[in-house]
């Protein structure tokens, strides 16, 4: 896909985030922390039911910029994590290209990515850089 700078990329929407997603992703990733599935950890450690692990967020802001140029098109990812994600919410990924530069004799599209909930509060944000064909 071509894109020019000031473009948004075409928005990816995401199913409300299930418990048994966690526990996928808790085994997927390795990461056990017992506050992504079990809400008595959770509350425990002062949050009032299992969080979203960050990581997700950013795979969801992953798969948005893949679909938005391609297979093995995304070269870049950088995140910042904003906000929890809770069992139950639903993530949106959005995100506009900023510049679009030659690099190695290939167009370089360098993005704004974000991923926000329902509430269209920022959960995560950074930055992607993808190749153009």
């Amino acid at each position: 896909m071509r894109y020019m700078a000031g473009d948004a990329l075409p928005e990816l929407a995401k199913p409300p985030v299930a418990r048994v997603q966690l526990v996928r992703y808790a085994g997927a990733s390795g990461d056990f922390n017992p506050i992504h599935f079990d809400d008595g950890a959770a509350r425990a450690r002062g949050l009032p039911s299992v969080i979203a692990h960050g990581m997700l967020s950013m795979g969801f802001l992953g798969q948005f910029v893949e679909a938005a140029f391609g297979p093995g098109m995304t070269r870049k990812i950088e995140v910042n994590f904003r906000g929890m994600v809770r069992l139950g919410d639903s993530v949106t990924c959005r995100g506009r290209v900023k510049e679009v530069r030659e690099a190695g004799g290939r167009a370089l599209a360098v993005c704004e990515i974000e991923a926000m909930n329902q509430e269209g509060a920022v959960v995560t944000a950074g930055s992607a850089e993808a190749w153009m064909e």
